[in-house]
C-alpha cells in the first residue's frame, strides 16, 4: 500500500553547493573585473549613504538606486559590473544596516582590495546550467560567457541564484538553491541530550566523558613549509617601497600561503561535518552548546599607544588556536543539521561553566587546578575529574532547564534595541 505525502509534511530546506568554475584567461580577467567593480559599488554607496551623517540628512535607498544607476552609465568600468548585480550590492549592503540595527552584526564599513572578490547573479534564469557527462557541465554568466564547471554534487531542486567566488583555489560557483524535504517529527525527550564543551585542548568534550578531536589541519611537513614561506613573504615585503604594489614573485607567495590555507580550511570544515552528523545520528533530542561570542573572544590585545595591551604574543597565539578550532562553524552545522532530524540545540549563557561544580554547583574559585583538573573544595562534595567534562555537564544541564521554559532555544541573549537613523532623523508628529 502506497503513502501519499501531503503537503503540510513537506517543508522547503535552503542550500548552498559550491562547484569548481574553470573560466578560460579572458573569462577570468573579466570576472575579476565584475568583482573590483562590486567591490567599488560598495564603496560609492556606503559614501553616498553616510556623506551627510553628521546633518543626519540620509539618503532614501531610492536614492542610493539613482545614483547606481547614473555611475554605471558615467564611469566606464563599472559598467562592467551588470545591472542585476549592481542592484544586488544594494541589495546586500541595505541588509547589512537592518542587522546592525537588529544587534546581529557590525555597523557597515569600507571594503578593502584585501575583500573576497565575488561577483553575484540574482536570478536563476540567467545561470542556463547544462549537464555534459557525469562530472562536467557548463553555466551561462552575465557578461562573461559559458564557463564550464565541475558538477561533482547534485543541483538542488530548485535553483535560486548564485555568486561568483575568488578563492586560493580559483573561481568557484556557490549555487543558491531550495530542496523540498519531508519534515521530520520532533523526536522524544525520552532519547535525552547531550552537553558540547568546545575547547582548544578537546576540540569537543561531551558530557558522557568523551572526546572529539581532530587530526592536525597541516601535517608536519605542510606546517613546516607554511612558516617557511611566512618568513619568505616578510622579507620579500620588507624590500618592497611602501606605496608600491607587490611584486610577481610575492603574489606567488602568497599564492602559495593561500593554498595551504585553503586545503587547511577545507580539512577544518570535513571535520565540523563529519562530527555534527556523527552526534545527530546518535540519535538524541537535544544538543547543549554553549552561546559563545567567539568574534569578541579572538580580539587582538594590542591596545592603543595610550594603553598598550600585555601579553600580546601569547594572546595572538590563543586567538589562532580558537579559530583553527571552527567552534561558530561546528555550531551552524549542527543547528541546521538539527532541524532537518527533528532533534533541539539549545544554547545556554557560558558564563562561570569552567569553574561550577556539576555535583554540587559550588562556584568558589580556585576549583579548576588545571586546564585538565577539575577539583571541587566543597567539603561535603570534593568531586574531582576533567575539567571540560565537567563544563560539559553544567551545559547539559544549564540546557535542560532552558528547555523546560516556555521560551525558544536560542533566545538567550538579552535583545538590544537600535533605531533606524533615517526613522529617528524624521520630526515626530
Amino acid at each position: 500500500m502506497s503513502h501519499t505525502v501531503g503537503v503540510s509534511e513537506l517543508m522547503t530546506v535552503k542550500r548552498c553547493v559550491r562547484y569548481p568554475l574553470t573560466p578560460s584567461r579572458t573569462q577570468a580577467q573579466t570576472l575579476l573585473a565584475q568583482a573590483n567593480a562590486a567591490r567599488v559599488m560598495w564603496n560609492l554607496i556606503h559614501a553616498h549613504h553616510t556623506f551627510h551623517e553628521s546633518s543626519r540628512r540620509w539618503p532614501t535607498w531610492t536614492e542610493s538606486d539613482a545614483a547606481i544607476r547614473q555611475a554605471r552609465k558615467d564611469i566606464d568600468w563599472l559598467a562592467v559590473l551588470p545591472a542585476q548585480a549592481a542592484q544586488q550590492v544594494l541589495k546586500a549592503y541595505v541588509q547589512a544596516w537592518k542587522n546592525f540595527w537588529g544587534g546581529t552584526h557590525d555597523r557597515p564599513a569600507w571594503k578593502s582590495r584585501r575583500a573576497r572578490r565575488a561577483v553575484d547573479v540574482p536570478q536563476a534564469r540567467d545561470l542556463n546550467i547544462t549537464r555534459l557527462n557525469r562530472k562536467w557541465g557548463t553555466v551561462q554568466i552575465p557578461k562573461v560567457g559559458v564557463c564550464t564547471i565541475r558538477l561533482h554534487r547534485a543541483l538542488p531542486e530548485k535553483v535560486t541564484g548564485a555568486r561568483v567566488v575568488l578563492e586560493a583555489t580559483g573561481w568557484v560557483l556557490v549555487v543558491r538553491g531550495e530542496n523540498q524535504v519531508v519534515k521530520p517529527r520532533p523526536r522524544r525527550s525520552e532519547r535525552g541530550a547531550v552537553g558540547i564543551d568546545r575547547g582548544v585542548t578537546h576540540t569537543i568534550a561531551l558530557s558522557d566523558g568523551s572526546f572529539i578531536d581532530p587530526a592536525p589541519t597541516l601535517t608536519a611537513g605542510e606546517a613546516k613549509r607554511l612558516y617557511r614561506l611566512e618568513r619568505k613573504a616578510a622579507r620579500q615585503k620588507a624590500t618592497k617601497p611602501r606605496g608600491h604594489k607587490p611584486s610577481r614573485r610575492l603574489q606567488l607567495t602568497y599564492a602559495q600561503i593561500g593554498g595551504l590555507k585553503a586545503r587547511q580550511a577545507r580539512r577544518r570544515y570535513d571535520f565540523a561535518h563529519q562530527t555534527t552528523t556523527a552526534l545527530l545520528n546518535t540519535g538524541v533530542a537535544a544538543v547543549m552548546v554553549e552561546d559563545l561570542r567567539v568574534a569578541n573572544m579572538t580580539r587582538s590585545a594590542k591596545g592603543t599607544i595610550e594603553e598598550p595591551g600585555v601579553n600580546v604574543k601569547q594572546k595572538a597565539g590563543l586567538n589562532r588556536s580558537i579559530l583553527n578550532q571552527g567552534w561558530t562553524q561546528i555550531h551552524t552545522l549542527l543547528t541546521y543539521k538539527a532541524d532537518q532530524a527533528g532533534a533541539r540545540v539549545i544554547a545556554v549563557r557560558p558564563h562561570g561553566t569552567s569553574t561550577t561544580c556539576h555535583a554540587c554547583g559550588s562556584t568558589t574559585p580556585g576549583q579548576r587546578e588545571s586546564q585538565a583538573v577539575f577539583r571541587c573544595k566543597n567539603p561535603a562534595c570534593g568531586w574531582t575529574g576533567n575539567a571540560d567534562t565537567n563544563a560539559a555537564i553544567v551545559i547539559k544541564q544549564r540546557g535542560q532547564e532552558v528547555a523546560l521554559q516556555d521560551v525558544e532555544p536560542n533566545a538567550t541573549r538579552q535583545a538590544v534595541k537600535r533605531q533606524n537613523p533615517k526613522t529617528a532623523a524624521e520630526p515626530r508628529q
